[in-house]
C-alpha cells in the first residue's frame, strides 16, 4: 500500500477509531513504510490530539466516563469543530427554522449564518444565545432567536428538563443540529447525560431533518444514554471520511456522511 503522508494519517485515524488500538508493526506491514516513519506519524497524530501513543503502537484518545465541562470542551479538537460548524451552516437555507443544541461543535456554525435570510433559531445553549445576540445586534444576522426554558446546568451552560421538552412541543423545525458524545454502528448515537439525551430526542422528533455533528474522537464510542439509532439520522457531519465498514449499513439507512473540509 503506497500512500502519501496525509493518506497514512487518515488511514490510521479511521482504523484506530473503529478498533480502539493499533500496533506499529502492523502499520509497517500494511503501509509498507519504516518503523521510523510510523513512529513519526504517530507522534504527529498525538500532537494533533487524534490518538495516544503507547508501547508498541497507539490507542484511541478517550475523554473518560464523565462529561467534560464546557470550558474544557471548547478547546478540544477546536480546528476540527470549526470545519464541521462551517459545513453545518452550508446546509441552512433562507427561511429555515433550525434547532441548535448546546454542543461546542454546533456553536461554531453560528459564525457562518450571516448570509442566511429570515432564519429562526431555537436553542437550549446559553453560549449560542449570547453569540446569536452579538451577531444580531451588529446587524450581521437576520434571525429570530428563541431560547428554551427549563433547568439551567451552569457547568455545561445549557437548559434541559421537562419544561424545555414541553416548550419544544410548540415548534416544528426544518433541521436539527445535534452534537453527540458517542456514535457507533450498532449502538447508534449516545450521550453522557440522560436529561440532555431526552431533549435531543425531542429535537429529532420535532424536526424534518436530523443532522449529527461529531469530530473523529466520538467514532466508535458508546456512552450511557441512548439518544437514537443511526437509521433515524439523515446526515452525519464529521472531520474524517466515512469508515468503510459503515458504508453499506448507512446506505441501507439512507444516512448521508459529509466530511467537513
Amino acid at each position: 500500500m503506497s500512500l502519501s503522508a496525509l493518506e497514512r494519517k487518515e488511514y490510521i485515524v479511521n482504523k484506530i477509531h473503529l478498533e480502539g488500538k493499533i500496533r506499529s508493526d502492523e502499520l509497517v506491514d500494511t503501509l509498507q513504510v519504516s518503523f521510523e516513519t510510523v513512529r513519526r506519524t504517530l507522534e504527529e497524530l498525538e500532537k494533533e490530539n487524534k490518538l495516544k501513543r503507547v508501547y508498541g503502537g497507539a490507542v484511541k484518545l478517550t475523554l473518560g466516563r464523565m462529561e467534560p465541562g464546557v470550558a474544557l470542551r471548547e478547546h478540544l479538537f477546536a480546528p476540527e469543530k470549526e470545519k464541521i460548524g462551517r459545513a453545518c451552516a452550508g446546509l441552512v437555507q433562507d427561511y429555515d427554522v433550525i434547532f441548535i443544541d448546546d454542543g461546542t461543535t454546533t456553536l461554531q456554525m453560528i459564525h457562518y449564518l450571516t448570509n442566511v435570510k429570515h432564519l429562526k433559531v431555537i436553542t437550549n445553549a446559553l453560549p449560542a444565545l449570547q453569540l446569536l445576540q452579538q451577531y444580531k445586534n451588529r446587524g450581521m444576522l437576520d434571525a429570530e432567536i428563541l431560547l428554551l426554558g427549563g433547568v439551567v446546568n451552569t457547568e455545561q451552560d445549557r437548559v434541559t428538563g421537562v419544561l424545555a421538552e414541553q416548550m419544544l412541543e410548540y415548534f416544528q423545525a426544518n433541521k436539527a443540529f445535534i452534537s453527540i458524545d458517542g456514535i457507533q454502528l450498532k449502538k447508534g448515537i449516545t450521550g453522557y447525560d440522560a436529561e440532555r439525551g431526552s431533549l435531543m430526542r425531542k429535537f429529532i422528533e420535532r424536526s424534518e431533518q436530523t443532522i449529527i455533528v461529531t469530530d473523529h474522537s466520538k467514532i466508535g464510542e458508546v456512552k450511557m444514554y441512548k439518544i437514537a439509532d443511526l437509521r433515524e439520522v439523515d446526515i452525519v457531519i464529521c472531520d474524517i471520511d466515512l469508515p468503510e465498514a459503515w458504508a453499506k449499513t448507512l446506505e441501507e439507512y439512507d444516512t448521508s456522511w459529509i466530511r467537513a473540509k
